[in-house]
């Protein structure tokens, strides 16, 4: 009797450990949710669309080089989900509207964004140009605007969905000699506030996440090999490294998801303490 009673035990026990962890995966679960992620064909926006995947969402990739999107489409589908790609300019509103159409067409609805997409250009500001000025903020900040935008009309006729802009530790502290990225990431925070109030009648939420200096390739950024920037990076950085793309799947599947469902308006640091030092 002791040991059939240890055994109904450790079946009950098991049987409550499970229906926890089944409670847990479904609060971060995105299983037949339909994702876009612009940058998505290399560095932090390739690592987040495959990290989406990978918790059950298809995703439609945005970037201006096709060869780098089909690299990303096939460990999409590797991960047994669906992936449709877009050679674009995510500045142009022609381009953002034709394909916000054409992923609705495809698979009928969009219930995330990821506003990923980026670009800089290093100069002081005594000599910047107002070509830099404009080719960064358009990429930056109007592309997120108007994707944005197209994506929560379609979202509002389905019930809401989430929408998360790659925001930066610049846009709450000043880096020299990127005055455009600064302003730019200043900007898509009070973006991430203001669209989250505007929209959360129709149930879509909006939030940012901020990381620091991270072991990625930004076009038209600074030297990223030069060891006196690593050394100040690493002494100014509390975890005292450069953070990894694949770390932010897990802040922006938490903000994709149901987990985060009273969560909106919200800038998310993943910077290894950066700002708090």
């Amino acid at each position: 009797m002791h040991c059939e009673f240890e055994i109904a035990n450790c079946e009950i026990q098991f049987q409550i450990r499970n229906f926890k962890f089944q409670i847990m995966n479904s609060l971060f679960d995105l299983t037949n949710k339909i994702a876009i992620v612009t940058g998505g064909g290399r560095g932090l926006g390739r690592a987040i669309a495959i990290g989406l995947a990978q918790f059950g969402a298809d995703v439609a990739l945005v970037a201006r080089t096709q060869s780098e999107l089909e690299i990303t489409a096939r460990e999409i589908e590797k991960e047994g989900r669906r992936a449709l790609i877009y050679p674009a300019d995510v500045s142009k509103k022609a381009d953002i509207e034709k394909i916000v159409s054409d992923v609705v067409a495809q698979w009928g609805r969009i219930d995330i964004l990821v506003n990923n997409a980026g670009v800089d250009a290093a100069s002081p500001a005594l000599d910047y140009s107002e070509d830099d000025w404009d080719f960064v903020l358009d990429v930056n900040l109007k592309g997120y605007f108007l994707f944005a935008q197209a994506c929560a009309r379609e979202m509002k006729k389905t019930g809401g969905g989430a929408i998360i802009n790659n925001s930066s530790i610049c846009g709450d502290v000043a880096v020299k000699n990127i005055v455009a990225y600064n302003a730019s990431k200043g900007g898509v925070n009070m973006l991430t506030r203001t669209l989250a109030v505007e929209w959360a009648p129709y149930n879509i939420r909006v939030n940012a996440f901020s990381p620091a200096y991270m072991e990625a390739f930004m076009p038209g950024a600074a030297s990223e090999h030069d060891e006196k920037k690593e050394q100040a990076i690493r002494e100014l950085t509390p975890l005292g490294r450069r953070g990894k793309p694949e770390e932010l799947v897990g802040p922006v599947v938490f903000l994709a998801s149901n987990a985060s469902s009273y969560v909106t308006g919200e800038v998310l640091m993943v910077d290894g303490g950066w700002t708090a030092k």
